[in-house]
């Protein structure tokens, strides 16, 4: 297929294919904040160029957007060299789908988000049939395999990067980049007040509020709560009246991966979706290291990140990542501004005594507050999905990135 020579602002009319077909854009994403974050971009092309046919992987987000999707992505969603090996099998024939997709119904552009493994090899499959690729959201190079951007380099066209610092990684490649800035800065916000919030959720306001959240991924919700029921069991013998409330993403198996784990004496309140109105009515959180630490810092809610992976797993990452801290919101702030409780670090007591230092301890608790509020600087103006949206109209149209 060819770009059409017609730019959407400057014609008035949509681009299409030559041939007057809408534009055809495939969009993979592997996981719940991929999800979200390639549905925002959807929702962004479409409104720059109405009309556009999408198909591709994800989860509900993406599903909600209006892209077809020829595989659910909510098995897929694993962590880990040894659960990635669990799950091969499902992978495998995940991947093998796509690729017969990109050979019968091949796009004007294939987007694809994160998970990187999985979509380099995708992405590997689309240079042989000439299909232009742009990779949104970098893998963590920074952090560990650095040697990666190489192998990235010759099966992409374009990276669309989240952190200002990636961009001169890529540069020193000779790999088209933008920096496009986090579209959380966009869609991180609470739906009202704290007292509305409160009151919608039942919650008591003179009383305080810790919010849970696990993980998305069923390896990591069996690896995650059993430690932080043990942790509310700490924190409730010391404050007896403690609440908990427990956002959950959508899509998650409540009755598969929650419920035979959830001890019902806490009297944990569970929801799902409304994760940034927990966050932003909480004194402090308990989250799994990933996309919500960020969502977390934006709303400057004070937290103790965990995170555990199988025994094999940590014992080759740890040889294999290059930076000290793991979570989000510190490696934006480039300082420990909160607190990390990784594999056996993450005990009750370690994580219990960060909470409660957080509830009694005012100064220490602003501290944190304060810290975060450096976060949203580093994230830039917002605007992060019209402008990876920009950069797909430009791939398409001009088959390169022809300036900023």
């Amino acid at each position: 297929m060819h770009p059409s020579s017609a730019s959407p602002r400057s014609s008035g009319a949509p681009l299409t294919e030559p041939n007057g077909h809408p534009l055809h854009v495939m969009v993979v994403a592997g996981e719940a904040s991929g999800d979200q974050h390639a549905a925002a971009m959807v929702r962004a092309l479409e409104d720059l160029n109405p009309g556009n046919r999408y198909t591709g992987m994800g989860c509900n987000a993406l599903r909600e957007a209006g892209v077809e999707l020829v595989v659910d992505a909510r098995r897929l969603a694993v962590v880990g060299l040894w659960e990635v090996i669990a799950q091969y099998r499902e992978i495998r024939r995940a991947l093998n789908v796509l690729k017969e997709r990109l050979r019968s119904d091949p796009p004007d552009l294939l987007v694809l988000v994160d998970y990187v493994e999985f979509n380099l090899r995708l992405a590997r499959a689309a240079k042989q049939h000439g299909i232009r690729v742009l990779f949104y959201v970098s893998p963590q190079i920074w952090a560990w395999r650095p040697h990666r951007v190489k192998r990235i380099g010759r099966v992409i066209d374009a990276m669309a990067v989240l952190f200002p610092f990636e961009v001169e990684v890529y540069q020193r490649y000779g790999i088209p980049v933008r920096y496009v800035g986090n579209p959380l800065v966009d869609s991180v916000r609470p739906s009202g007040s704290r007292e509305e919030i409160m009151a919608s959720l039942g919650l008591d306001p003179l009383r305080p509020v810790i919010g849970l959240l696990p993980g998305s991924r069923s390896g990591e919700l069996r690896r995650h709560l059993p430690i932080i029921m043990e942790t509310c069991r700490w924190l409730r013998a010391r404050h007896p009246d403690i609440q908990f409330v427990m956002p959950l993403a959508p899509g998650v198996d409540i009755e598969g991966d929650i419920t035979p784990q959830i001890d019902t004496s806490l009297g944990i309140h569970q929801l799902v979706g409304q994760a940034h109105d927990v966050m932003s009515v909480s004194r402090a959180l308990i989250i799994a290291s990933g996309t919500a630490t960020l969502e977390a810092a934006l709303l400057k809610t004070p937290m103790a990140i965990i995170y555990r992976v199988s025994p094999i797993t940590h014992a080759i990452l740890k040889r294999m990542i290059l930076i000290q801290d793991i979570g989000l919101a510190n490696i934006v702030a480039e300082r420990r501004v909160v607190r990390e409780f990784v594999q056996d670090e993450a005990s009750a007591e370690r994580i219990g005594a960060e909470l409660d230092r957080l509830i009694n301890d005012e100064a220490y608790y602003q501290d944190v507050v304060d810290s975060l509020g450096e976060i949203r600087e580093r994230l830039g103006e917002g605007g992060g999905s019209e402008k990876v949206a920009r950069m797909a109209l430009e791939l398409i149209r001009e088959g390169r990135l022809t300036g900023e």
